[in-house]
């Protein structure tokens, strides 16, 4: 498929979803939760379609996929996990969770793996703080991280 076929068929799925949600009220959120849903992430192509079928800025749609953490620009790897970066969090280690986590992926944070198995993001609390540190795992929650479910976490994503 060329480059013109999949961002006019990204555009016409964008522009149906955008018709089925745009009468809701405050629509722009949900319309981006199901552009990435459909997509894995949120096509730079939609965003002008999106302002413009909700009669907004360009800059508007850009500013909220930016400001939110849940919205990506680039389609994550298999697994998605998201290592809590909040206080209570880093006051149980979470720094050196973080750290060890990182390592053990070869990743960044905002970064997906060479091989595509796992795209490592931050996340600014899960509700877990009394099982601090935390993380989740492809919508699972992981409380009480340590080197040994770190271990587990990582042959999970790999597999």
């Amino acid at each position: 498929m060329s480059m013109q076929a999949a961002s006019t068929q990204i555009a016409s799925r964008a522009a149906a979803i955008i018709d089925e949600m745009k009468a809701l009220e405050g629509p722009l959120l949900p319309i981006l939760h199901e552009i990435q849903e459909e997509f894995g992430h949120v096509p730079a192509e939609t965003l002008p379609i999106i302002a413009k079928a909700l009669n907004i800025s360009n800059a508007e749609v850009h500013g909220v996929v930016t400001f939110y953490h849940d919205y990506r620009n680039h389609p994550a790897g298999r697994h998605v996990l998201k290592v809590c970066r909040a206080e209570a969090c880093q006051s149980m280690g979470g720094d050196a969770i973080a750290a060890q986590i990182s390592q053990a992926l070869g990743i960044g944070f905002h970064e997906t793996a060479k091989d595509n198995s796992v795209t490592l993001e931050p996340v600014y609390c899960l509700g877990l703080c009394a099982c601090a540190p935390a993380a989740m795992l492809d919508g699972e929650v992981i409380g009480r991280l340590d080197a040994d479910k770190i271990e587990e976490i990582v042959q999970e994503v790999r597999s």
